[in-house]
């Protein structure tokens, strides 16, 4: 039984005291413990490191106090399971030297065996479940299978993915074969996932909005359809489209248990968008953390009120920034902490 279930209860859409709260990117890199192992260990040796791995997750817990955990990983090590090679270049970031841009190179990718390739995950899953011991639940991610495929074409990350959505407009027959692949592997990796021991699962299609709403149905929203269809009977699942607010309507009869919210759309919106009766996820802007604590204080119980604290998680609108200090993180939890209506 966890001990802190407000997370979970949230996403039931039960009536709580506050929201939960957790931030996206919590386990990392503003975090000095984080930057010691950084110093001594590589990216994806931090990612294929059970001990490692499980180190970072928990560090936030006792160090923010959010009310849930998120593994730490990445989502490239879907394609790296899928025999596209991957590499993390300092100052560059995510680097596929061979990326895949004709039907052959689609050929060449594999749905591979999970406990094969990413059985390190679910080490890593086991083992923090451990070490958490029931405090906060422990959700477990992946990349939509769109925002898997951007990085796969494009060869690394863009402005605008224009080789990416260039491969999808002149090949498309490719890019659906490609975007099936991923959404079978993601599902088999889900899944592993939740016999692994975690309580949620998000997903985030961060290169959603790079999409017109026409296009996101066709080449991005369908697919994760299909994970959500898939893991919905077992575990609770966040569907999170950055940029993608023109979906939400349809987002929300989706069968997901939450719906992640940028800051680029309101709360009230949001409600309105989503008809009011999912819970919602967000969206502070990840800029507003170098904001003084007081100021933090302030815009987030505006934002708590704003939402309602019922069917409701408090969160970032995208991931946390490197550089914010590590007290306006901790005054960012504990408003929601003291929040009272």
């Amino acid at each position: 039984m966890i001990k802190n279930d407000l997370f979970l209860r949230a996403l039931k859409g039960e009536t709580v005291e506050r929201p939960p709260v957790w931030m996206m990117r919590q386990a990392g890199r503003y975090l000095p413990d984080f930057m010691k192992l950084k110093e001594k260990y590589d990216f994806f040796t931090r990612c294929r490191t059970p001990e490692l791995a499980t180190e970072i997750t928990v560090m936030p817990i006792h160090q923010v106090g959010t009310d849930a955990a998120i593994l730490f990983s990445d989502i490239l090590v879907v394609p790296q399971a899928m025999n596209i090679e991957v590499e993390m270049k300092p100052g560059v970031g995510p680097w596929l030297p061979n990326p895949v841009r004709t039907m052959d190179d689609v050929h060449k990718v594999i749905v591979p065996d999970i406990d094969e390739t990413l059985g390190y995950v679910l080490d890593a899953v086991k083992m923090t479940k451990k070490e958490l011991n029931d405090e906060v639940p422990l959700i477990g991610f992946a990349g939509s299978p769109w925002t898997i495929l951007c990085y796969a074409v494009q060869g690394q990350g863009s402005k605008n993915f224009d080789i990416a959505k260039k491969f999808c407009f002149t090949n498309p027959q490719a890019a659906h074969t490609l975007l099936q692949k991923i959404t079978d592997t993601t599902i088999a990796y889900l899944k592993a996932k939740v016999e692994a021991g975690v309580d949620a699962v998000q997903i985030f299609d961060s290169w959603g909005g790079m999409l017109s709403p026409k296009d996101y149905d066709e080449f991005s929203w369908k697919y994760i359809q299909q994970i959500i269809d898939a893991l919905k009977g077992d575990i609770p699942v966040i569907a999170f489209g950055k940029g993608c607010w023109f979906a939400l309507d349809k987002m929300a009869v989706s069968g997901a248990s939450a719906l992640g919210v940028d800051w680029t759309c309101s709360p009230e919106m949001a409600r309105k968008l989503t008809g009011g009766e999912i819970t919602l996820q967000g969206n502070f802007d990840p800029s507003r953390l170098y904001s003084p604590p007081s100021e933090i204080k302030d815009m987030v119980c505006t934002m708590i009120d704003e939402f309602g604290k019922d069917r409701y998680i408090v969160n970032l609108g995208h991931g946390i920034l490197p550089d914010i200090p590590v007290e306006n993180a901790i005054a960012f939890v504990e408003a929601v902490k003291g929040y009272k209506k």
